[in-house]
This record gives structure tokens, C-alpha cells and sequence, in this order.
């Protein structure tokens, strides 16, 4: 993973599986969107995010009961309300790369849940963006 700056582990247990005793995908893409949530509100500083688009998915490999997983973010572009990030996920028991997602799109919104500028342009490592209100 790398250039990958914020991770997340999960531990794949028999509610995340599908009828083939997989990971199913829909479980996965809930926890990275969730994840990345996460990650656009710490970066733009502004509790109020919205999904806008998510790209591709691209599913090399899978998990079974058991295994964990590690996800990763990264951002790649700041828009002037908008904060784009690529994310990967890996199996840590088989070290196989599970998926890729090249675009996640965020919006910051205002109180009237319209795009409201942010003002960054770089990402942070720091946590003072963490929203106060």
C-alpha cells in the first residue's frame, strides 16, 4: 500500500459472508465508504461530507472467515468543495491485494446542505482539522 495514509483493520466474521463462504462485497464497500468518510471529515474539516462518486472497483482477490483485512486511504486531489481519494484494502493473512478504488469523491457541505468551499489543499497528519461544531 503504498503512499497509504490512514488504515483501518476488520476482522471478516460469518455476518460479513456471502453464499460462497466469502467476504461478501457489499459488507467491504460499506466499511471503506464508512472509512472514508471518516477520512474526508478529518481532512476538510467539516462534519457535513457527502459521498459524490465512487469509481470503478476493482476485485482481484477475497477473504474468508477469519481473515483480517487492512484499508487504506490516501487523498489525491482537493477540489474547492471536494476532496478526492484512491483507496486499496489487503488481506493481512494471505498479504493479497483485495481491491481498488481509484476515485472516492467527497463534498463538504454547509448548513444548507449546498458544496461549501473548504480551503485546504494539502493533506494534514495532524489532527487539527478535527470539526468543533
Amino acid at each position: 500500500m503504498n503512499q497509504i495514509e490512514f488504515t483501518t483493520r476488520k476482522w471478516v466474521r460469518p455476518e460479513d459472508l456471502n453464499a460462497n463462504g466469502t467476504l461478501f462485497g457489499g459488507s467491504l464497500l460499506k466499511w471503506i465508504d464508512e472509512e472514508a468518510t471518516i477520512y474526508a471529515i478529518l481532512q476538510l474539516g467539516n462534519r457535513r461530507v457527502v459521498t459524490k462518486i465512487i469509481s470503478e472497483i476493482n476485485f482481484v482477490a477475497s477473504a474468508i472467515e477469519g481473515d483480517l483485512i487492512e484499508m487504506g486511504l490516501i487523498a489525491t486531489k482537493f477540489g474547492t468543495t471536494s476532496i478526492t481519494m484512491r483507496a486499496e484494502v489487503r488481506n493481512m493473512i494471505t498479504r493479497k491485494s483485495i481491491l481498488t478504488v481509484d476515485h472516492i469523491v467527497f463534498v463538504g457541505l454547509g448548513q444548507d446542505g449546498k458544496p461549501t468551499p473548504h480551503g485546504y489543499t494539502s493533506v494534514t497528519t495532524e489532527r487539527d482539522r478535527i470539526p468543533t461544531n
